[in-house]
């Protein structure tokens, strides 16, 4: 089983870039998939980005060319750089990922992070 614990929330001035940080901890045999979703205020969860353990990422449009995501296997730690932050980008962000524990595939999430983008 693996517990996610997100970091890295709180007021952004707009145009801001802040870091989120997702540590996880347990025990983790191999890493499928990471990612970040958000969920704006009175909108549905939405994709922000996700990362393979290999390496190969992929990023919802809202996002596409200002984010970055990046996946430390040593440490278990995913990170998401957002750059240029808007008002629109105000949403509880939470970390999700796909593991394989020694028999079989399970699904963790976070509690979730607030980011506030306002002047």
């Amino acid at each position: 089983q693996v517990q996610l614990v997100e970091s890295g929330g709180g007021l952004v001035q707009p145009g801001g870039s802040p870091r989120l940080s997702c540590a996880a901890s347990g025990t983790i045999f191999s890493i499928n998939t990471m990612g970040w979703y958000r969920q704006p205020p009175g909108k549905p969860r939405e994709l922000v980005a996700f990362i393979t353990e290999s390496g190969l990422t992929d990023y919802g449009d809202s996002v596409k060319g200002r984010s970055t995501i990046s996946l430390d296997n040593a440490q278990n730690t995913l990170s998401l750089h957002m750059n240029n932050l808007k008002p629109e980008d105000t949403a509880t962000y939470y970390c999700n990922g796909h593991f394989y524990d020694d028999t079989m595939k399970y699904e963790a999430w976070g509690q979730g992070t607030q980011v506030t983008v306002s002047s």
